[in-house]
C-alpha cells in the first residue's frame, strides 16, 4: 500500500545514519578551515584551535541522525502496518530532529512533506 513511502523511509534512515560520514560542506575557525565530516574532523592535528569545536559538531550530527533514524524506524514500521498517521508523526519528529542542520540537509522535510501529501 505505501511501498514507495517504506522505500523513501529507509533511505532517510540509512542516510540519517551516515550524516557524519559523508557530511556536508562546514568550515571552522577565524579561517574557514572546510571540515567536512567527522573523519576529517578527528583528523585534525591536536593543535588546530578549532579541532574541538569540528569534532562536536560533528558528534552531535552523529548522535542527531542516529536519533532521527529511530524516529525513522517508527515511522517504517507504522507504514508497514497502514497507520499512516502514526507514520507522519514520526516523520514530524524527524524534522524536528534535523532541524538545527536543516540548512546543510533536507532528508527529513521532504519526505515528511510527501506523507502529507500522501495522506491529504
Amino acid at each position: 500500500m505505501y511501498e514507495e513511502l517504506i522505500g523513501l523511509v529507509q533511505q532517510a534512515i540509512d542516510a540519517s545514519e551516515r550524516w557524519a560520514e559523508t557530511g556536508w560542506p562546514v568550515a571552522f575557525g577565524s579561517r574557514n578551515v572546510s571540515v567536512p565530516s567527522l573523519k576529517e574532523a578527528e583528523a585534525l592535528p591536536r593543535t588546530a584551535v578549532f579541532r574541538r569545536e569540528a569534532v562536536n559538531y560533528w558528534k552531535q550530527v552523529q548522535l542527531t541522525g542516529a536519533d532521527a533514524a529511530a524516529s525513522g524506524r517508527k515511522a517504517l514500521r507504522a507504514l508497514k502496518q497502514g497507520d499512516l498517521e502514526l507514520a507522519a508523526g514520526a516523520l514530524y519528529f524527524c524534522r524536528y530532529q534535523e532541524a538545527p542542520f536543516a540548512s546543510s540537509t533536507s532528508t527529513w522535510t521532504k519526505l515528511y512533506d510527501a506523507v502529507l501529501n500522501k495522506a491529504a
